[in-house]
């Protein structure tokens, strides 16, 4: 499949360790992503490009808006439910539930929202040198205590649902792995079966990263160590990639006032920021030529 190089703007220098979990709130025309190692929430505003950031007390892996005007923040220990006052200030952190993890040294990697806004993410072991899998898929906020939903993970990554919601992807991004799985996803009772391998990204350049899915149901992958972003169609056909000016994408979500504008966060390792490489860990912006879905808005239903 050819390289495809499409126009990429920088649009936030944030230098990020490892940006994550871009989300677009139309109502904002805003979006909001974190830095997994800072501890931060971050939000660049379209129509005037303020920046703003916020400090939690833990790591956080994944964020997603809920009904009523919160985050749900999955960090280390739990999931937390945030509220936002002005730039470093927070109104309300409040612990909603907690995770009894196998091991210490784990903490929430990615995850979203289903199309029903019921709340799905993973866990890593934190020492990724030491392959542990470990981790899990977790439902989150089903108004019960968190039901594990597929475990043996070592990063869990990558997940996204097609426009009907009836199918789950998850990535494990671990290098012993790089691995795209599609499961039937019931959109009743928001649980995965019939595991079957999408793509192996064994035989594509890159490690499979944070994905987002357009309105096609194509699903769009970063390739971690590659500096590319894959498109694959439903049946796990790379369709197109196109090349990203950074070696480490991180996760990818449209927005814009079109919804035709997809968002790539990035990764600046110690290395990269001795090398002085300004790019890595920055925010990016590109026109793919398809748009993507709005993120259904969480439900609070956490116990």
């Amino acid at each position: 499949m050819p390289m495809s190089f499409a126009h990429v703007d920088l649009v936030v220098q944030a230098r990020n360790g490892v940006g994550e979990s871009p989300v677009w709130l139309p109502q904002e025309q805003a979006l909001y992503w974190v830095d997994i190692p800072a501890r931060k929430m971050l939000r660049w505003m379209g129509r005037d490009a303020q920046l703003s950031s916020w400090t939690l007390p833990e790591t956080i892996g994944c964020i997603a808006s809920a009904q009523d005007g919160t985050w749900l923040c999955a960090m280390e220990t739990g999931v937390a439910s945030v509220r936002l006052g002005e730039s470093g200030n927070l109104t309300q952190f409040e612990m909603r539930t907690s995770i009894a993890h196998p091991l210490e040294k784990m903490r929430f990697n990615d995850g979203r929202c289903d199309r029903q806004g019921r709340m799905r993410a993973g866990t890593m072991y934190t020492d990724m040198a030491a392959a542990k899998p470990v981790g899990a898929v977790y439902a989150l906020n089903d108004g019960r205590i968190p039901e594990v939903l597929v475990d043996g993970l070592l990063t869990p990554n990558g997940m996204a649902f097609s426009p009907d919601g009836r199918t789950m992807y998850l990535s494990d991004s671990h290098s012993v792995s790089q691995q795209i799985w599609a499961f039937d996803y019931d959109p009743e009772r928001g649980i995965p079966t019939n595991r079957r391998l999408f793509v192996d990204m064994n035989h594509h350049p890159g490690r499979p990263d944070g994905a987002a899915v357009d309105e096609d149901g194509c699903y769009w992958t970063c390739a971690n160590d590659a500096g590319q972003i894959h498109r694959f169609t439903p049946a796990g056909r790379l369709d197109r990639s196109i090349a990203l000016p950074v070696k480490k994408p991180a996760m990818c979500a449209f927005g814009g006032p079109q919804m035709d504008t997809l968002f790539v966060t990035s990764i600046r390792t110690p290395e990269m920021a001795a090398a002085a490489t300004h790019l890595d860990g920055g925010l990016f912006a590109l026109r793919p030529g398809v748009k993507g879905l709005a993120e259904t808005l969480a439900s609070v239903e956490i116990p």
